[in-house]
């Protein structure tokens, strides 16, 4: 029953999210252009501007929110998220480099900021891997901090030497968005993301297995090693392709996971589903607010979820330490 209620809640903030705008539209006048189509004004305005960036929003969300889930188990610290991991600091920096330097457009911001997350996650993983073989945990957050931390530098650098403009378009990619949002880069992203998505919802009893610790799951029959190695590399993965059409968004990662652990437990074979209903369900609201709360200028949507998630996320500690 309570899948169902987040099923209706997640269409009806598709259906708000595309709703909302400098020309507001009744959730009647969404579903009448989404599913009948037409020439007309409304159905443009709903089916090639709205619709694609709702979707993709949700998409985002949905993304990172799984993500979050996962990192949170493979560090064993509920704090883990892809900013801990300092996956967001490289697809950042990768990002402002390509805006720095002129190489912006329709897709050379995400392609560099694809890139500049793996070769986060590959120095995340190098300074992590302890002794030759073994994945540390500890280490892997300790390397995330640090990888972010000089990311973060270098990107405080490239702005501070940019040219005005420059400098704009850098800052509001940092805070994300969703401006420049087409079928194009939802359909995209959704047969990038798939794949990774469908492997972390398969794993899921794995997942369960290594919440009891490294010693059990692995006497289960988990390959440990492997399967940490596994889930950081798909894990990694996604989270770039999400920075890279949105900028970075935070708290979406960190809060819904927790979130959806109080209302649906630690199984994750509900888990990991819930939680991308409801990150989408967040990201899509929060990106509606971004472009009406102070219409006709948009906020950054990373503005918006981190004036959501810092208030939630007190709440939920407040009620895990209780």
């Amino acid at each position: 029953m309570r899948a169902l209620i987040v099923l209706v809640v997640a269409f009806v903030a598709i259906v708000t999210g595309i709703g909302f705008g400098p020309v507001h539209l009744a959730p009647g006048e969404v579903i009448r252009a989404l599913f009948r189509g037409g020439d007309d004004t409304t159905s443009v305005i709903v089916r090639q501007l709205r619709a694609p960036r709702a979707l993709l929003a949700f998409a985002v969300g949905g993304s990172l929110s799984v993500t979050g889930a996962v990192l949170q188990v493979l560090v064993r610290n509920p704090l883990a998220d892809s900013y801990l991991m300092g996956l967001s600091g490289g697809a950042g920096l990768g990002a402002v480099l390509a805006i720095a330097f002129g190489l912006g457009g329709a897709w050379g911001v995400p392609i560099a900021a694809f890139v500049g997350a793996l070769i986060a996650v590959a120095l995340v993983y190098q300074l992590a891997v302890v002794a030759g073989a073994t994945l540390d945990a500890r280490v892997l957050i300790l390397a995330g901090v640090v990888v972010s931390s000089f990311a973060s530098a270098l990107v405080g650098a490239v702005v501070a030497l940019s040219p005005a403009t420059e400098l704009r378009n850098a800052v509001l990619w940092l805070l994300g968005g969703f401006g420049a949002a087409s079928w194009q880069a939802f359909l995209l992203f959704s047969l990038y993301s798939a794949v990774p998505l469908l492997f972390l919802f398969g794993a899921a009893r794995y997942l369960d297995l290594l919440s009891l610790g490294d010693e059990p799951a692995g006497f289960l029959g988990v390959n440990v090693l492997m399967f940490k190695r596994l889930l950081y590399v798909v894990a990694s993965l996604l989270t770039a392709a999400a920075v890279a059409v949105s900028g970075i968004v935070g708290f979406v990662g960190l809060v819904v996971p927790h979130a959806t652990r109080l209302i649906w437990g630690h199984q994750h074979r509900l888990l990991l589903p819930m939680a991308f209903l409801v990150g989408g369900t967040l990201l899509t609201l929060a990106d509606a607010a971004a472009r009406t709360l102070f219409a006709p200028r948009e906020l950054p949507v990373g503005v918006v979820t981190a004036l959501i998630g810092v208030p939630v996320f007190a709440f939920l500690l407040r009620r895990m330490g209780t």
